[in-house]
């Protein structure tokens, strides 16, 4: 058994799908389902918190089950059974980080924090990032929200390419 010094704050990872201009949203949805993305998501977030913000929560329509679901909104009445809800990013990173440092000292995996989106929650937290876990599509969608700028994301770590009914995708994950 590794020793984990349990100070140490978990990674802040993105997970985010876009198409070749980086759009990732339009009106209000997702630009495109790819299941084995879907898969990805699932399997990489799975037992540890996830920040979203109110519109992404909503084109997802339900809380994702195995994890704490955060949700920021400026409604200081929302309200969603089974998820917190919070006011700003900052505060659902405090939230987050305290959830994985109790996992921590109960289990011996590594601590993550995932972020889920959208824009405004992705621009927001950019700066405190330390992996992306991106989906990249090679069409261009019309979006009208998109994802921040990352080429200081330079680290390749790893890439896989897919193709789904003609879409042509890869997975790559980048570190700073």
């Amino acid at each position: 058994m590794t020793k984990v010094n349990i100070m140490e704050r978990p990674r802040i990872s993105i997970i985010a799908a876009m198409d070749e201009k980086r759009g990732i949203g339009k009106n209000g949805d997702l630009l495109f389902k790819i299941p084995e993305d879907f898969k990805r998501m699932k399997e990489l977030s799975i037992g540890h918190p996830i920040i979203m913000g109110r519109k992404t929560y909503e084109s997802i329509g339900k809380v994702l089950p195995g994890r704490t679901n955060i949700i920021v909104t400026r409604n200081p009445n929302y309200v969603v059974d089974g998820a917190v809800i919070l006011h700003s990013v900052i505060e659902a990173l405090e939230v987050a980080h305290r959830e994985e440092m109790l996992k921590q000292v109960q289990h011996d995996n590594e601590r993550e924090i995932f972020i889920f989106g959208g824009g405004e929650i992705f621009k927001q937290i950019m700066d405190r990032v330390d992996k992306l876990y991106l989906t990249l599509v090679e069409r261009d969608f019309q979006a009208d929200t998109f994802f921040p700028d990352y080429s200081e994301f330079n680290k390749v770590v790893y890439k896989k390419y897919g193709e789904y009914n003609g879409l042509k995708y890869k997975f790559l994950d980048l570190e700073r």
